[in-house]
């Protein structure tokens, strides 16, 4: 019996109950195709914030995609390098440190004590586990550390890193220093309108003050007015970075605008040096 049915199929030729079934897959299908043309409706986007590097530039990644949550994280570790006057190089071996421990995630656990974004651990004195998983206190304990090492800014990325972490990987972090640099120069405001944010959910009440969040990691609360441009272009990057925590719709500098909406910077009037933004809710 089972022979003869192997046969059956091998002939080519389909069982009859069989015929109704495929027949029915085929209208389903079909129906939703046309739902979806009419309604314009689908799969929901995934919301995607990328930086992309500015041309012609070696070293750099040409561009690096990675959720909200992931950019927010950099902003923080970006904005934290700045307001401690850390040099440009800091704060691309901070970013390539964080996402080779992290992959810029603020994580509750890891390897033995390990927590938050750069895998710090209570038991070698770091801090306590609260303070590790405040993105902004870790930040400014990895600063810290790597700027009172001796000679950090000869070395490059991985010596760098590892003189800090002590990591059991430590040749990795060099893997991750094309596209902490195209972070960094981003946030730097060293790459005009070089980071984006699409198909956010801003649904949710903002989870910080912009104001309270710029203090904290900027050192400052002015986000608007006249700004120089590398100064407005770090700022305006920085906030689209945070615009879902923050409820940021729309970010304005220098003649050119981001909107949540297109979530691309376009030219939308002359060059004038003028940082705004505008929240969801607001007037």
């Amino acid at each position: 019996m089972l022979d003869g049915v192997s046969g059956f199929f091998r002939a080519g030729r389909q069982p009859r109950w069989l015929l109704p079934a495929a027949l029915g897959t085929v209208v389903l299908l079909a129906l939703v195709l046309l739902i979806v043309v009419i309604t314009g409706t689908g799969p929901a986007a995934r919301p995607t914030c990328t930086v992309t590097a500015p041309a012609n530039s070696p070293g750099l990644r040409t561009s690096w995609s990675g959720s909200p949550e992931q950019m927010d994280n950099a902003a923080t570790i970006a904005g934290v390098g700045r307001r401690l006057g850390a040099p440009d190089r800091a704060i691309t071996i901070a970013l390539a440190t964080a996402i080779q421990e992290s992959t810029l995630a603020n994580l509750r656990g890891g390897d033995r004590d390990s927590v938050g974004l750069f895998q710090q651990r209570p038991s070698q004195g770091w801090g306590s586990v609260d303070e590790l998983t405040d993105t902004v206190t870790s930040s400014t304990k990895f600063y810290e550390a790597l700027l009172a090492t001796p000679g950090w800014a000869g070395m490059d990325v991985t010596e760098a890193a590892q003189r800090v972490q002590r990591s059991g990987f430590p040749e990795a972090y060099a893997d991750h220093e094309p596209e902490a640099r195209t972070l960094a120069v981003a946030f730097l405001g060293q790459n005009p309108g070089g980071l984006t944010c699409t198909d956010l959910d801003l649904s949710e009440p903002p989870a910080d003050t912009v104001a309270g969040l710029a203090r904290a990691e900027l050192g400052s609360a002015r986000l608007s007015g006249e700004q120089t441009a590398e100064n407005g272009w770090a700022i305006a990057s920085w906030l689209v970075a945070h615009s879902t925590r923050l409820a940021v719709d729309r970010v304005a500098y220098d003649g050119r605008t981001w909107t949540a909406d297109s979530g691309a910077w376009e030219q939308t009037g002359a060059a004038d040096g003028t940082l705004s933004l505008h929240r969801v809710g607001d007037p």
